[in-house]
């Protein structure tokens, strides 16, 4: 795992967590399973950013080819998978060993190009590597420094290139739902897999990327049709949420 303890905003229980039964965990009737159903409101919004900041079509068949993008934290490639077949170049990055060597087998299988390590941001950050887009997503909420992460994303990200992240806001509304619903009535999480003290606000994400000289220009909320478990983007953000920002050329 190279550089995973250096500098690290990582915390090493919530890998392990994650990391665990790696093979139930992330197929599409496991835990992980509403990832799958987030894709269809998390691909398109990703797409229809980066469209928009490198003057793109988003009606193309290939509207992503020739963008670098890192998915930080990208567990077994379910949102790397898609954003390959958009003709993007993507970097998956998890420091779950065990999740990675899946994600890659998983790639292969479906003959796509994905570029998955067993690192993290941190260590990317230090070789000097650059991307257009850096996702974070379902990842800050995890981690036990929100500053050194949200700077690690700005670090890595380009001229004119975007940070996108996708998380939870700390509301009482977020305590209900993510984690009273979400983990111990509907089970769409296992238990513990949140801590509401580390969920984070839009404008304490806007107030540490400014610092990076990143500002936010989208903030949409995510909801969920509890009849139909489907999810769709609204005006309402006191649960999820997911977040542009963009650094100036």
């Amino acid at each position: 795992m190279n550089g995973a303890n250096r500098g690290s905003s990582l915390d090493e229980a919530q890998v392990a967590h994650f990391d665990g039964d790696a093979g139930g965990r992330w197929g599409p009737e496991g835990p992980a399973r509403w990832l799958y159903r987030y894709n269809r409101v998390r691909v398109p919004y990703i797409r229809d950013a980066a469209c928009s900041a490198f003057g793109r079509e988003a009606a193309g068949l290939e509207p992503l080819r020739g963008l670098r993008i890192l998915d930080i934290g990208c567990g077994a490639g379910i949102l790397c998978e898609p954003l390959a077949q958009l003709g993007a170049s993507v970097v998956g990055v998890d420091p779950a060993e065990n999740t990675i060597r899946m994600a890659a087998q998983r790639a292969r299988q479906k003959n796509l190009k994905v570029d998955f390590r067993s690192t993290t941001a941190e260590a990317l950050a230090e070789d000097g590597e650059r991307f257009d887009l850096v996702l974070a997503m379902e990842v800050i909420e995890h981690v036990v420094d929100h500053g050194l992460f949200l700077k690690t994303c700005a670090d890595l990200t380009g001229s004119n290139g975007l940070v996108i992240l996708s998380t939870i806001n700390r509301t009482v509304k977020s305590w209900v739902q993510a984690i009273g619903f979400g983990e111990h009535i509907l089970r769409l999480l296992p238990r513990g897999a949140h801590r509401w003290s580390r969920f984070v606000k839009p404008c304490e994400i806007g107030e540490e990327l400014n610092r990076n000289e990143l500002r936010i220009i989208n903030v949409s909320g995510v909801t969920m049709n509890l009849r139909t478990r489907s999810m769709q983007l609204s005006t309402r953000t006191g649960v999820n949420y997911l977040l542009t920002a963009q650094r100036a050329c």
